[in-house]
């Protein structure tokens, strides 16, 4: 039911990231020949239902590339990969109760005829070893989108943007049973590329679901910002951000402070509130450098973004700005056209570092496209991305792995997590792999979810990054000499 609610909120603790271009840079990130800015998801071709008695399917194979695992979590009941059909733009959660169970969702398309999606899902009991595929949320129903967090008492949540009515509202699923189940969804407002965190800060915000999306594309007329109080029962109106932020993430701190990053839209930067501002919608925003801005329909993945900007907050930082990182695919100057930059703020989003190139290849040919990050409680950094720099010249990817122990100031060597894929094959009737991918991190790795189309069509794969890092005794002191990456 469609809720319409009329008092605006204050948002506690809340503070506002915006990686900012003029409106040149806008255009210059589009697709090279000067498409309109933004992006959106729409219904162009009709739902085609495949029966699963009419599946034909292949062996899932499991995929190792320097001791690295892939696992394939868009299987049929057997295990089995199921042919013809697609899967993309995968999110990630892991129940901080029970982390052998986890639940992945993505953009699912029953035949590559049509590029009709719904909002397919898969779940682990077994820490990843094994998937199970029950379909989609809502079968017949065009959705996409998908972004997935889970609260502190391990209950999952799934948005989804859906335009049953060509609305541009998101609804948020449910999952009290690991995934296994879900209730009706809520109306949530919401609009295209949406974003979503939960609080699990342990303090008087626990709980509370915040989420925002692209203000161009949207059901709201205003506001791109809203949270839920009550776990999901209901959401509140939404309010305007500062610049209209797009392609980017929200991040809970772990003081309950709420960052969001993105490309704005307008000449604003990067920016923050601080409590005793977040009253007003009109958040001042402070220019943040990562030498270069994200790119969207070119190279690797002609019909969506080369990445999306991320932000996170470092769990280990006590003070009351806190530690805030900033990482993304952004296109430097000169003839390289996207290599993975990082920023990092000590001060909760004031002031910045200069930017850190993670990719250590030499070249200045290479795409490092779909750079993503994720924080492990002990505050290393992960970041992974889809490679080009053995295929130079091409678009074959492979997805490759850092980290960082020192808050980003130095990264580890890069190594290659998988096989190479060719990301131009296995279209749905659009050509894309979707938008993002998605990992979480722990104490000793990180669960991965992305799309590849090894077996020739696109899929949803399942990595765990597993790390040897130094003792507690080592990590308090500092001495990250002997820190490596842990090829099983």
């Amino acid at each position: 039911m469609r809720r319409d609610r009329t008092a605006q909120w204050l948002i506690a603790g809340m503070a506002l990231l915006l990686l900012s271009p003029t409106a040149t840079q806008v255009l210059a990130a589009t697709a090279d020949g000067g498409a309109a800015p933004g992006h959106m998801e729409v219904p162009d071709d009709p739902y085609i239902r495949v029966s699963p008695s009419a599946r034909v399917t292949s062996p899932a194979q499991v995929w190792e590339h320097n001791g690295f695992a892939s696992i394939q979590v868009n299987v049929d009941s057997g295990g089995n990969n199921i042919v013809g059909d697609a899967a993309n733009e995968p999110s990630i959660a892991v129940d901080p109760t029970s982390p052998n169970r986890m639940v992945i969702g993505w953009r699912q398309f029953d035949t590559i005829a049509s590029n009709f999606r719904q909002a397919g899902w898969g779940y682990t009991t077994n820490a990843g070893q094994t998937w199970t595929f029950p379909g989609v949320l809502e079968p017949g129903i065009f959705r996409s989108d998908p972004v997935l967090d889970v609260d502190s008492q391990g209950n999952f949540v799934y948005n989804s943007l859906g335009i049953p009515g060509g609305d541009f509202c998101t609804d948020n699923f449910r999952s009290g049973d690991g995934g296994q189940s879900w209730d009706a969804g809520v109306f949530s407002y919401g609009g295209d590329k949406q974003w979503m965190s939960i609080d699990r800060s342990g303090g008087d915000r626990d709980g509370h679901i915040y989420a925002f999306w692209t203000s161009f594309y949207s059901c709201v007329f205003g506001g791109e910002f809203n949270r839920s109080m009550d776990g999901g029962d209901s959401y509140e109106t939404p309010i305007d951000l500062t610049a209209e932020p797009q392609w980017g993430v929200t991040a809970v701190g772990p003081r309950g402070q709420v960052y969001v990053a993105g490309l704005a839209s307008t000449d604003s930067g990067i920016g923050l509130a601080r409590p005793s501002n977040v009253t007003n919608p009109g958040i001042p925003i402070t220019d943040v450098n990562l030498n270069g801005l994200p790119r969207f329909g070119t190279g690797p993945n002609p019909g969506g973004l080369l990445g999306q900007v991320w932000v996170a907050a470092d769990p280990t930082s006590v003070t009351s700005a806190g530690t805030v990182h900033i990482l993304a695919s952004v296109n430097p100057p000169g003839t390289d056209p996207l290599d993975v930059h990082f920023v990092t703020s000590t001060d909760g989003g004031a002031t910045f570092s200069d930017p850190e190139r993670v990719n250590d290849d030499p070249g200045t040919g290479a795409w490092q496209w779909f750079g993503t990050m994720s924080v492990a409680p002990n505050g290393r950094i992960d970041a992974i991305w889809n490679d080009t720099r053995n295929d130079p010249g091409g678009y074959d990817s492979e997805l490759f792995y850092s980290y960082s122990g020192d808050g980003g100031l130095t990264w580890s060597p890069n190594v290659a997590l998988t096989p190479s894929f060719n990301p131009h094959i296995g279209w749905p009737q659009q050509n894309k792999i979707g938008d993002y991918y998605d990992m979480v991190s722990d104490l000793t790795g990180a669960h991965v979810a992305y799309s590849a189309t090894f077996n020739g069509e696109q899929d949803v794969y399942y990595l765990r990054i597993e790390s040897a890092f130094v003792s507690a005794d080592d990590f308090e002191t500092g001495d990250t000499s002997s820190w490596d990456i842990m090829q099983p």
